[in-house]
């Protein structure tokens, strides 16, 4: 099992690598400084707390939020009809897309949005050909590898971060005598679900660090969805990566301690644009993204969770139980994308030996020009 996630990453890359020639090859310049300079106007309901300075990276910053309803749409002079990817429906990450689709918040733009159920692998040669419009993903190994081979794919807005009180991430069984200050980590195995090229593996490397591993310095074993809890709780494993809401059911229990999750403030996914909404119709590309933070703004913008009639509906949008959804804290939904982490996602991807090529720089990574002017902010 310990080999399969790097096999599957090279594998990845290969598929994104051969439909290389059909892709729209990108240049090394952001796609807004290549393109005519496009006018940012102030946007009535999103003052100075509708953007917050990229460097901040502190834990406790305030997502940007502008008033509940703004920014108001603009349509479109014509329909645009978009597909989104994405791998999964049901989960809660995926719930603002779901809900702006619901609320008829695309609509109000002047968009036909299709949300198609795709694997990552899938995905990507579609989006980087103009095949689909947008990907709710993450920037990982593979997508680095494929602008590195020259795809037109860029991250044009942010998703979420966890709650202080979520302890989604790594938990470790203990042995006798280790106490959760410290847990020597090196050496162990570790299992998840989650691959070697996936962001997790940035919040994972910190985390292992801590306690004297590493990416390199643990046995990664592939396991179903189903089998990482079991694994753990039997022996088959030594710690595993528990998403919401499997790490509650170790939560408590002194057998087990938590190391960390995902970093506070720091969303690590959320949409991935290709050449349709970055260069040929960016218009599409500004009104898809007015309409998921006015979904943001509206419905998620604080603790949502607390509105016991909206979890309802929330929970048979998501096609999950209602009793499941309310046990874990609300996620700290932020569109915007925080300086530096593509550069510390492919430091984590190489330790891993995923990464291909010389690092991708963030401009040629990262676009935050549309959700910006989306909400009226000039550099």
């Amino acid at each position: 099992m310990h080999t399969r996630i790097p096999a599957l990453a090279l594998l990845l890359a290969g598929s994104l690598l051969a439909s290389a020639g059909c892709a729209k090859e990108d240049d090394t310049t952001d796609s807004a400084a290549s393109a005519e300079p496009r006018t940012v106007k102030a946007v009535a309901g999103c003052g100075k707390s509708s953007w917050t300075d990229p460097a901040d990276l502190s834990k406790d910053r305030a997502p940007a939020r502008c008033d509940k309803g703004a920014p108001a749409p603009r349509p479109l002079a014509k329909e645009r009809s978009l597909t989104i990817a994405t791998g999964t429906l049901s989960a809660e990450y995926v719930a603002p897309l779901q809900m702006a689709v619901e609320k008829g918040e695309f609509k109000k733009e002047g968009l036909d949005v299709h949300l198609k159920v795709l694997p990552t692998p899938d995905a990507l040669p579609l989006l980087a050909k103009g095949d689909i419009d947008a990907q709710w993903a993450a920037p990982e190994a593979a997508v680095m590898n494929g602008i590195t081979s020259g795809f037109t794919i860029k991250w044009a807005a942010g998703n979420f971060s966890p709650d202080p009180k979520s302890k989604s991430g790594l938990w470790v069984k203990l042995k006798k005598g280790e106490s959760a200050d410290h847990v020597p980590m090196a050496g162990r195995k570790l299992g998840t679900m989650i691959g070697k090229g996936s962001v997790i593996s940035y919040p994972m490397g910190r985390t292992l660090k801590k306690h004297g591993g590493g990416l390199d310095k643990i046995q990664f074993q592939q396991l179903g969805s189903a089998d990482v809890l079991t694994a753990l709780q039997n022996g088959g494993t030594d710690s595993a990566w528990l998403l919401d809401p499997v790490w509650r059911k170790v939560d408590g229990d002194k057998q087990y301690a938590f190391l960390g999750g995902q970093p506070q403030g720091e969303p690590l996914g959320g949409l991935l644009f290709g050449p349709n909404l970055l260069t040929e119709d960016p218009d599409a590309g500004v009104a898809l993204l007015r309409a998921y933070i006015r979904t943001v703004n509206t419905y998620f913008a604080g603790d949502y969770k607390a509105d016991k009639t909206f979890v309802t509906e929330l929970a048979k949008l998501l096609k999950t139980d209602e009793a499941v959804l309310r046990s874990t804290p609300s996620l700290r939904m932020d569109w915007e994308i925080r300086a530096g982490t593509t550069d510390r996602l492919q430091a984590a991807y190489e330790t891993a030996g995923v990464a291909e090529g010389d690092k991708v720089p963030e401009e040629k990574a990262v676009d935050r020009t549309l959700y910006e002017e989306a909400v009226g902010h000039k550099r």
